[in-house]
């Protein structure tokens, strides 16, 4: 008598992947524009690098949002130190987005 291996059951969630964009803002309100911005897509459809777009995805935070995108970090706010109120350095108005793609179509 021959048996077939029992299929194994799927994993819930196995086939999820996570897009993250990073957006820097020109303050620290989500309706401020878009100064730079960083891309992952860790479903693998796409293979975004730096500065192969001319125009932000989004114009603000918030046109992110009404596209899908959750917010899942926002920078914590510290303030300068005094004398250094002009000095340039890292954008610091950085927030994570993220969406949860299914790939399994894709597989």
């Amino acid at each position: 008598m021959t048996t077939t291996p029992p299929t194994p059951a799927p994993v819930p969630g196995a086939t999820l992947r996570q897009r993250i964009l990073v957006l820097y803002l020109s303050t620290s309100a989500l309706d401020s524009h878009v100064l730079g911005w960083a891309f992952y897509d860790g479903s693998g459809r796409t293979s975004p690098t730096t500065g192969d777009a001319e125009e932000p995805p989004y114009a603000t935070g918030v046109a992110a949002l009404r596209d899908g995108w959750r917010l899942i970090q926002a920078a914590q706010l510290i303030p300068p130190y005094p004398g250094h109120e002009y000095d340039v350095s890292f954008l610091k108005h950085e927030f994570f987005f993220e969406q949860i793609v299914d790939i399994g179509d894709d597989r």
